[in-house]
Parts: structure tokens; sequence; C-alpha cells
């Protein structure tokens, strides 16, 4: 396995020369760039092919691969939104993650697919994702990019069980899981997701969580947590996953450069790449 950060792990506006410069020092293999509004650092809405593949140049450069992007536009235009017009915003971003993953060489993209809201009900997440997400699926076995559904606080894909089945009927390879290890452990056993995803997982996000705080507040960095790293990465082994563990942490308040040095030396420790 190799060791990831995202883009989101710095503070915002970092420029993206010293956010590569640093992930470079630190001894990271991959870096997950982001898809922003415009105005953004980096990939945006507005980025068109030919600066993608700069931007990958200058990732190349600093002895860096990309290994997925992910996106802050579904975010703000949820699949699962009873609104035509912010699904339909929704499903331009995730077009644009396809087109820029294609110039970049990038194979995965991360997609949430919704969230259960007091006006929009679980039933209605499942289909209007569904509804917005299938024609997609032929634009992404021609652009050779793979979908990864991630697991997040959204109220929906409670279960392993459900998000393989979420997963599955899709009915094509190029729909996967984007698996989330702290963003389980206030529900279950994140070793038990990865068995039960199994060959599913496309790529993998890594922070730590405690559980007696059970909140948005327990997420920490990792090894400070309660995740039990020894059983992720024996399950992780288990399914043959040998991809990234790209960290998704905040950065710290002070020193935030820090954050990444440390997150670099605990997924080496996590993976068996160093002494504990």
């Amino acid at each position: 396995m190799k060791k990831g950060i995202n883009q989101w792990c710095f503070p915002k506006g970092t420029p993206l020369k010293q956010l590569l410069e640093t992930s470079a020092r630190a001894g990271f293999d991959t870096v997950e760039l982001n898809l922003y509004a415009p105005g953004g650092v980096g990939l945006t809405m507005e980025t068109t092919p030919q600066e993608a593949k700069e931007i990958g140049a200058l990732v190349a450069s600093y002895g860096l691969s990309v290994s997925s992007l992910s996106t802050e536009m579904l975010g703000r235009h949820p699949l699962s939104s009873p609104d035509a017009e912010t699904r339909e915003q929704g499903v331009r971003s995730l077009r644009k993650q396809i087109e820029l993953a294609a110039a970049l060489e990038v194979a995965d993209i991360l997609v949430v697919p919704g969230r259960v809201t007091p006006e929009t009900t679980y039933e209605e997440v499942w289909s209007r994702s569904r509804t917005e997400l299938e024609p997609l699926v032929p634009e992404l076995e021609t652009a050779g990019v793979y979908m990864g559904i991630e697991n997040v606080w959204n109220k929906f894909l409670w279960s392993p069980t459900e998000m393989a089945r979420y997963i599955d009927e899709f009915a094509s390879p190029h729909v996967g899981a984007y698996f989330d290890v702290g963003n389980t452990l206030a529900f279950g056993q994140p070793q038990h997701w990865i068995r039960t995803l199994g060959r599913r997982i496309r790529q993998v996000h890594v922070k730590d969580f405690k559980t007696a705080v059970g909140n948005g507040h327990g997420f920490v960095p990792l090894l400070a947590g309660d995740v039990n790293w020894i059983a992720v990465r024996e399950a992780l082994e288990a399914i043959g996953y040998d991809g990234p563990l790209t960290a998704e942490l905040d950065a710290y308040a002070s020193f935030p450069d820090q954050l990444v040095y440390d997150t670099a030396r605990h997924i080496a420790v996590i993976i068996g790449q160093a002494p504990n």
C-alpha cells in the first residue's frame, strides 16, 4: 500500500506548488486533488483538459502521482436534492470530474450520492441518486474512469451489505466503493466493512475517530482514536488492496505543515513501513 494525502489536509488556499513540495518532503506517494468552484486552487469547474495535464505534469515533477479526484461540488449540489436544477449542477460537476480525470490519466473519482434530510427521505436519496448516476456509467466506461461511492455521515448506506447492493445494482465494474475508514466507526467496525465490500473497494480514505465523543468533534489524527489499524490493514491485505491510504484530515490550527509530516509517519506505521 501507498501513502496518500488529500488536498483538504492543507489550509484553504494553500498554493499547489507549496502543497506538492510539502507532500513530497513528508514522503507521500500520491495526492488526491479536489474539484472546486471557480476561484479554487488547482482544479476547478473552469479548468480545461490541457490545464489539467499541466497540473499533472507539475505533480509528477515532485515525484508524486494523482491517486483520485474528489470534489466539494456535490456538497453544494447533492444528487438527492428535490430541486432538478440543483441535481443537474451536481451531474455537471461529475462530468467535469470525469473529463479532468481522463485528461490526468487518473482512474478514480469520488462520489457522494446524496444525503437524507428532513425534506428528503431515504428512499428518495436512493432513487434520485441512481437516476442521476446511471446515465454516467457509459461515459465512465468510455473514458476509462471509475466512480467510487463514498460512505460519509449523510444518513445513507448505513451498512456494508447495503452499500454493496447499491453499487452492484449499477452492474458495471466502473462503479465501486471509495471506502472511508474513520466514517464507519460510529456505526460499525471498518475491518468488517472492508471484508464485505471486498474487491468493490477502489480507494481508501483514512482518519481516526473517538467513539466516546460520538459526533463530528470525534475525528482525530491517525492513531489517536479507536480504529483498530492492525485489523484494518489485515482486512485490506485479505481483499488484495494495494492502493493508497489517502489521509483526509483537518489541518492543525498551529504549524499546519506538521500534520502532513505526522500523517506520513502514521500511515507508514499502519502499512508496516516503519517500526511501531
